[in-house]
């Protein structure tokens, strides 16, 4: 047997999922994704990362701007799913919507709930120094991520581990998760916990405002901060490079010891003084360039020990 299944997802997180229910033999009706967006150096109209692999497996995609008007409720009820599985889709999904499957809708969510509900929930995992996250498939209810919980899986946090290593670790073992939810729901034994009401956290939505780097901070702050971002948005500070000031994204660093001035160049391999403590700058990249580690991106670019960073 096999479930009738609308998928709703955007980003590369969501593909795996997809995958892995078009493996386990359930019928995909249809699959949702948000709308082509302007990309690259033409800005030409680009399908999303779950777009194009759908159509790639021969499925029938639907790009709605919103599920709000009764006429693209009407579309989502015809499908008559059995189940919608919703992984980072981007839109919020309204009653008629959430009620239209037999079973409802199961949500893949990128942290342990209560905590971190919201849009980035991955990104400010890291950010708050946590040692620990997760996957949890969720029985979606109106509330922003407030359904309750059907299966979890745990996962520890590196301490160098940035949020597109981990999103990647998330998304195989999220895949898994959510294959074993549908086949608890097929056989009629899919747990339903509520969540607590205690230790809610919400992850905002990250923005451009809260990438610049700020080295009067903790050293330990600033490398959540610096690998919470990273690769993208990415953090940033500038440099005096040449005659030119310019911003550098700074995609991994590592914590060292040592003292100076918030963002000051204490020796030749990039260590850089914080607030307290320092960390190394790792994996660089300048603007319209490609990451680089530290001793490349010194090769084209002298920084002295006692330079200040901005």
């Amino acid at each position: 047997m096999s479930l009738r299944v609308v998928f709703m997802g955007t980003p590369v997180f969501s593909v795996p999922v997809l995958e892995a229910i078009v493996s386990a033999g359930h019928s995909v009706a249809a699959v949702y994704s948000q709308p082509p967006r302007p990309a690259g150096r033409g800005l030409e109209l680009t399908p999303s990362p779950v777009h194009a692999r759908a159509e790639q497996l021969g499925l029938p995609v639907r790009t709605p701007r919103s599920l709000r008007d009764p006429e693209a409720q009407s579309e989502f009820a015809a499908w008559k799913a059995d189940v919608a599985v919703v992984v980072a889709y981007g839109l919020l999904l309204p009653k008629p919507v959430l009620d239209a499957p037999r079973f409802g809708c199961l949500n893949l969510h990128g942290s342990l709930l209560p905590r971190w509900r919201g849009a980035a929930p991955i990104e400010r995992a890291i950010m708050a120094g946590d040692a620990e996250t997760g996957v949890q498939v969720m029985h979606m209810a109106e509330g922003l991520d407030t359904g309750p919980i059907a299966l979890t899986a745990r996962v520890a946090i590196g301490e160098n581990e940035t949020s597109g290593v981990l999103r990647e670790r998330l998304s195989i073992i999220g895949a898994e998760l959510m294959i074993e939810a549908l086949a608890q729901l097929e056989a009629g034994h899919l747990p339903s916990t509520d969540q607590s009401d205690a230790g809610v956290v919400y992850a905002a939505k990250i923005t451009k405002a809260e990438t610049r780097i700020d080295w009067s901070k903790p050293a330990c702050d600033v490398h959540n901060h610096i690998r919470g971002l990273s690769p993208a948005p990415g953090a940033w500070c500038e440099m005096q490079l040449g005659n030119r000031l310019e911003r550098v994204k700074i995609l991994e660093t590592s914590l060292q010891t040592g003292s100076g001035r918030p963002g000051e160049v204490l020796d030749h391999h990039l260590t850089i003084a914080c607030g307290d403590g320092a960390v190394r700058l790792d994996v660089l990249q300048k603007a319209g360039g490609k990451p680089a580690i530290s001793d490349a991106f010194l090769r084209g670019a002298a920084l002295a020990p006692g330079t200040i960073l901005s």
